[in-house]
């Protein structure tokens, strides 16, 4: 959603034991917003999410495959590794702020973002996307047009959208000084929103 340009190499985390094979995965490909640059991993969205499904006596294992730069080519590639290695049951697609901020065209990012979606389906893997909206400067035919293509994916693919309003946080204080990047307290308004829209599929799994 909001991310940086640098690319940051991280070792992708569990939150919970993957040994125990009663634990479902929940893997989050994503960019600097799931790996979370400026603030402490422990207080990052898919920490928190972790957090909250032990403590609901829900047995999934967050799986946080963010990397800071990353961008949706990057995670085309690197999702069919990562299911082979994690077999998650649900997948939450937090990628395209990269590519916003470096004005790729909207028809590589959505031919990349369906891409995903496609082989997360064909594995029977549950698929959730989290909105993505860039800042205003970018000028508001291609932010309009940017947000819109995670809109259209999840009403075709009828899929769970998480989204919140940049706006919003901005106002709220939620953001970091780069107006970029939300600070803790972004991270937790982020794993409510987040919690909110998984837990009906959660729970019915």
């Amino acid at each position: 959603m909001f991310v940086a340009i640098v690319l940051t190499l991280l070792p992708t985390a569990n939150f919970a034991d993957e040994n125990d094979h009663e634990f479902q995965k929940i893997l989050v490909l994503g960019d600097s917003l799931s790996a979370g640059l400026g603030v402490n991993y422990e207080q990052t969205w898919p920490s928190l999410l972790q957090k909250r499904l032990l403590k609901n006596n829900l047995k999934y294992s967050v799986v946080n495959a963010g990397i800071s730069g990353d961008t949706t080519s990057g995670g085309l590639s690197r999702l069919p590794k990562l299911i082979d290695k994690h077999q998650p049951s649900f997948l939450i697609l937090e990628l395209g702020g990269n590519d916003g901020l470096r004005g790729i065209s909207l028809k590589a990012v959505r031919k990349n973002m369906r891409g995903m979606i496609d082989i997360a389906q064909n594995k029977n893997i549950t698929v959730v996307l989290m909105g993505v909206q860039l800042p205003p400067n970018y000028g508001e035919t291609y932010t309009r047009s940017f947000q819109d293509i995670f809109s259209s994916l999840a009403s075709e693919y009828s899929l769970v959208l998480i989204q919140g309003t940049l706006k919003q946080m901005i106002t709220d204080n939620l953001m970091q000084s780069d107006g970029i990047h939300p600070n803790v307290d972004g991270h937790i308004e982020i794993e409510k929103t987040a919690w909110s829209q998984i837990l009906p599929l959660l729970t019915s799994n």
